[in-house]
């Protein structure tokens, strides 16, 4: 007997198990350590790629290039254009006098410009303005034969197979003569077609009167005509006393359906990386990420090789692997738009790298009950939400087609199926335009506002709130009763906490009974918490005290010899404990079928 109670279930020592056990819980507590050091690395890293003037230098740009209004027509400015006629007086009006600042504003010259601009005093125009035109060829549409007496060119939306590549107008400048794209230059994605690079160009002098007859001279011999689709005006800025770049674009779009359509890009990115103190504190952090990368990078390796397909079971490991793919992902261009619009890339990686390592924070912390609870909760319902997404979607997609069918030519949320889809789920969290789909459709409108509300916030959402519920009351039972996940990481924190404690002398070292009694009250705490009363307390306590009793006297490693006779007193508290079981067992099955009655008699 002896020689068997030294072994646990499953044939290993006890102590070995124990061993193995805290062993583990070392590991994961050290790589838990290792972790949040390399998470608040990239924390660093990531913050420090952001500055606060950024968003300034924008607004005053936008402000500068957007909003101020042509000369005598308060109405027109850049966000405004809706005809060509417009157009050309931006261009020669507030684009004119935004781009050229060559005195201070009581006309004395306070700097030596070396014939270059700085807008607003302070940001210098790097080089000139650049202006680019795409077009398309005629007849590239049909016109039907009833209309073709009235009207026989016919110029469809762009494409890069309907793209005009031949010369037009006067013909001896750039402007007028198709220049090839560019290798791998990246597209432009406006409202009505994707743009590629290329088309006819000319770049603006540093004179402003020189650019201004430019333009007058560009609009008397008709640049813009019946078959453009899209003009890109592109420049970029310096600030050195936030060292910021400004790259900014100006789009002005030509549907086929005739007026222009207007939208624009400011990008303030930190070209110039090392420069103060500070950035060189992120360069050790970026030398600190490397080596982290490096490090995780051969522990995943070595971990694949070890467990090979058992290896990609696991969420977690592909989590992992997520990361290091995305931390992998950068590439640089010369071109001030080309590596701004890299830039902005390359941020959007390390956003959702750094979303994601956040999200690894939950592998470490499920030693905690609640933590545990939650992962326990949606792993359980997971095929119920899958389920209930394809019966959600399906309604969905259904009403999205509706409102795109009904509303889409007169309301602006519903004029895509896209934004039927977006202004759907903007309409589940309270933003609708009630009254433009009413205007739209006055019988329609009402029926699919009303039934789209019930149908998908009052019974559909609130079943998906049924089925988290229930699984989490399912889970929270489970615990209730002991089936749970061994906390003991949470534990050894705790305990590594109070042995460094009473090294520091800042706490009485506790004794055996010390310990016991603690843990008696922690627990008789955590059932009243859980909804039992006293008297159920006190039998499982009693029940305890003879359970560790009898494990003492007939399961203990110290036992010496094979054969140990039962007291009278021993035999007496093992029938009370079975006596104490029969009772347990008894009051279980009642409640059970306490249980079993009411679900029959919710069936029926």
């Amino acid at each position: 007997m002896a020689e068997a109670t030294r072994w646990h279930l499953g044939g290993t020592p006890k102590h070995k198990l124990h061993y193995r056990r805290e062993v583990e819980m070392r590991t994961t507590l050290q790589e838990s350590l290792l972790y949040l050091i390399f998470l608040i690395n990239l924390c660093i890293l990531t913050f420090g790629m952001v500055n606060p003037h950024m968003y300034y230098l924008n607004k005053v740009m936008s402000s500068l290039f957007l909003d101020t209004s042509v000369h005598g027509e308060e109405r027109i400015n850049f966000k405004s254009i809706r005809s060509i006629t417009d157009f050309w007086k931006f261009m020669e009006g507030p684009l004119l006098e935004g781009l050229y600042w060559d005195s201070w504003y009581n006309n004395k010259n306070l700097y030596d410009l070396k014939n270059s601009s700085r807008i607003y005093y302070e940001n210098i125009l790097l080089g000139v303005p650049r202006v680019r035109q795409l077009k398309v060829r005629n007849n590239t549409c049909k016109v039907h034969s009833s209309f073709q007496s009235l009207m026989n060119e016919c110029y469809d939306k762009y494409t890069s197979e309907n793209e005009d590549l031949s010369d037009f107008g006067l013909k001896y400048d750039t402007e007028w003569k198709y220049s090839a794209p560019i290798i791998n230059s990246p597209w432009h994605w406006g409202f009505t077609g994707v743009y590629r690079n290329g088309g006819y160009i000319f770049t603006l002098s540093k004179s402003k009167s020189e650019t201004l007859d430019k333009f007058i001279n560009l609009r008397m011999n008709s640049w813009i005509t019946r078959s453009t689709r899209v003009i890109f005006i592109d420049f970029s800025l310096y600030n050195a006393n936030v060292n910021l770049f400004c790259i900014i674009r100006l789009v002005a779009e030509f549907p086929a359906t005739g007026g222009i359509l207007t939208s624009w890009q400011f990008y303030s990115v930190k070209l110039l990386r090392y420069v103060s103190y500070y950035d060189y504190f992120i360069a050790s952090c970026e030398i600190t990420f490397c080596i982290f990368l490096i490090v995780f990078t051969t522990q995943e390796v070595l971990k694949i090789k070890e467990f090979k397909s058992a290896y990609f079971k696991s969420s977690w490991n592909w989590l992992e692997l997520l990361l290091l793919v995305l931390l992998k992902s950068t590439e640089k261009y010369s071109d001030f738009y080309f590596l701004a619009h890299w830039h902005i890339y390359y941020n959007n990686i390390i956003a959702i790298t750094i979303f994601f390592a956040w999200i690894k924070i939950f592998k470490f912390i499920s030693f905690n009950k609640t933590m545990s609870r939650l992962s326990s909760t949606l792993s359980r319902c997971i095929k119920d939400i899958v389920g209930f997404a394809i019966m959600f979607f399906i309604i969905f997609f259904a009403y999205a087609q509706l409102g795109f069918l009904v509303f889409g030519s007169q309301v602006d949320d519903f004029s895509t199926f896209q934004n039927s889809i977006f202004t759907q789920f903007r309409i589940v969290l309270g933003d609708f335009n009630f009254a433009g789909i009413q205007q739209a459709s006055r019988t329609l409108g009402p029926i699919y506002f009303i039934t789209f509300i019930f149908s998908v916030f009052f019974v559909l959402l609130n079943m998906f709130l049924a089925i988290i519920n229930d699984t989490y009351s399912e889970v929270k039972a489970d615990y209730s009763i002991g089936r749970r996940p061994d906390f003991e990481l949470g534990k050894m924190i705790k305990k590594s906490y109070h042995n460094a404690l009473e090294k520091l002398k800042l706490k009485k070292p506790e004794t055996d009974e010390d310990k016991k009694s603690r843990k008696s009250r922690d627990l008789a705490e955590q059932a009243r918490r859980e909804g039992f009363d006293e008297k159920e307390i006190q039998s499982a306590e009693q029940m305890k005290k003879w359970k560790e009793r009898l494990e003492k006297k007939y399961y203990s490693t110290e036992i010496q010899d094979d054969y140990q006779p039962v007291t009278q007193q021993e035999f007496r508290d093992l029938f009370l404990y079975a006596v104490e079981l029969e009772k347990e067992l008894h009051y279980v099955s009642l409640k059970l079928n306490r249980v079993m009655r009411k679900v029959s008699a919710l069936q029926y």
